[in-house]
């Protein structure tokens, strides 16, 4: 038998209009919701705070149509998890549109110089982040999910709201995809 969550009388009582229950909901899933956000954007992105907020009035407003069919925390992360990933794709938009104006190219003579190994975490952080961005919502959520946060296939499948072989497909799809990406790269 499956361990009752935790926040699914709150939640309930939140959707209900209990503005209380809404406060202390928010404040219970607000801690997950930013690490959601800063993994996708990055710890230092000052979009991840506005992803992070704009992620908690989307769960807050969707408190509605939630079913109880996963943990409310998997929906709050899975909401935070849509939003930051658009956020990203509207960033990446705007600073190719930006650069191709004015002609740039990345990097700033402005910042200290990074070490080695600050370097080498950002470019890993980049990489898997534009990889990411290079598939399908639907698969780089379930990648994300999976593979980021480290939920088993039975956890994606709840909060996505797909069978678990939809889940392994749309794994075997990204990891296609990125194989065939990365091993474009390095030609």
């Amino acid at each position: 038998m499956a361990a009752k969550d935790p926040l699914r009388d709150l939640a309930l009582a939140a959707a209900g209009g209990d503005d209380d229950a809404m406060r202390r909901l928010l404040t219970a899933v607000s801690p997950a919701v930013q690490r959601v956000a800063r993994t996708i954007l990055g710890v230092c992105n000052a979009e991840a705070c506005d992803a992070a907020q704009e992620s908690l009035l989307a769960f807050a407003s969707s408190l509605g149509q939630f079913r109880a069919e996963s943990g409310v925390l998997h929906f709050a992360c899975r909401i935070a998890l849509h939003v930051s990933v658009s956020v990203r794709r509207r960033a990446a938009a705007g600073d190719k549109t930006l650069q191709a104006f004015l002609g740039e190219t990345t990097g700033s003579a402005d910042s200290p110089p990074a070490s080695d190994d600050e370097l080498a975490a950002r470019q890993r952080r980049d990489t898997v982040r534009a990889l990411l961005d290079s598939l399908p919502e639907a698969q780089a959520e379930t990648l994300a999910l999976r593979f980021v946060f480290g939920w088993s296939l039975r956890e994606v499948a709840e909060a996505t709201g797909v069978p678990e072989n939809t889940v392994r497909s749309r794994l075997r799809l990204a990891k296609t995809a990125l194989q065939q990406r990365i091993a474009g790269n390095r030609r």
